[in-house]
């Protein structure tokens, strides 16, 4: 039954990077299989059941075959979306940024050293961190791990003592807080028509999309939006444990 699905996902594959390929053609454009890399996503043993009936897929002139992690837009993804590997490598990355900075912050200001933590390591933290929605709790430890030092850094701050005041004099979120403040504000922006169509689209309320009144119209809960496939079902949950109330802010007079 997974060979059959696996041929058919396959020639879909290639049928579709094939129509990528013209379209490049048509703008001067050139796909290059030499850098071009597959990956399977889904559950653990959907993909085990794939990766044992592995059949290279033809990309013009040469085959590709499938890959255990790919990165894409700085962003590296696994098989199954778990954001393990790219966890490992920011925190990497970051812990390494921290060990360079230790000597430059020695010799500025706190001003001056909360400037160079945001642009080398809370921007590492923040980009596309509304992708870590839903991470295991070990994943966002190791993160908030990350900041911890950050701050530790720039305040001075011992290993011994408690950083929750720390944070908040810093007036920094916890990376939880922050991925939940980026995907509210998705929210808000998508219906508020704010944000691109392809995110307004898939993001609507219950009580706009189902015609019968249900107890959750009064929740200002966003619909989930779900795909059918032969390899299964699957949702996307994100839109639907943020309600609307939680996208109205107030800034703070200053």
């Amino acid at each position: 039954m997974y060979s059959t699905i696996a041929l058919d996902s396959v020639e879909n594959l290639v049928s579709d990077i094939i129509d990528v390929a013209h379209w490049l053609s048509a703008s001067r454009l050139r796909l290059n299989p030499a850098k071009t890399v597959l990956i399977w996503l889904g559950l653990r043993q959907q993909v085990e059941k794939m990766v044992e009936d592995e059949v290279p897929v033809p990309i013009l002139s040469s085959s590709v075959t499938t890959v255990d992690t790919a990165r894409h837009l700085g962003v590296t993804m696994d098989r199954h979306l778990t954001m393990s590997v790219h966890v490992s490598s920011v925190s990497r990355s970051a812990y390494c940024c921290l060990r360079q900075l230790r000597h430059v912050v020695r010799s500025v200001s706190v001003d001056a050293a909360k400037t160079v933590v945001h642009a080398f390591i809370s921007s590492r933290l923040d980009y596309c961190n509304s992708l870590l929605h839903g991470i295991s709790d070990f994943l966002l430890r190791r993160l908030q791990a990350v900041q911890y030092a950050a701050a530790r850094l720039i305040t001075g701050t011992q290993r011994c003592d408690h950083i929750t005041p720390v944070l908040k004099q810093l007036y920094w979120l916890s990376v939880r807080q922050r991925v939940e403040f980026k995907l509210t504000v998705l929210v808000y922006k998508a219906l508020s028509n704010l944000a691109p169509p392809y995110l307004s689209a898939d993001c609507q309320l219950v009580v706009t999309v189902v015609r019968r009144q249900l107890r959750s119209s009064d929740n200002f809960k966003c619909t989930i939006t779900c795909t059918s496939l032969r390899l299964g079902r699957f949702g996307i949950r994100c839109c639907r444990t943020t309600p609307l109330e939680q996208s109205s802010f107030t800034c703070p007079s200053t």
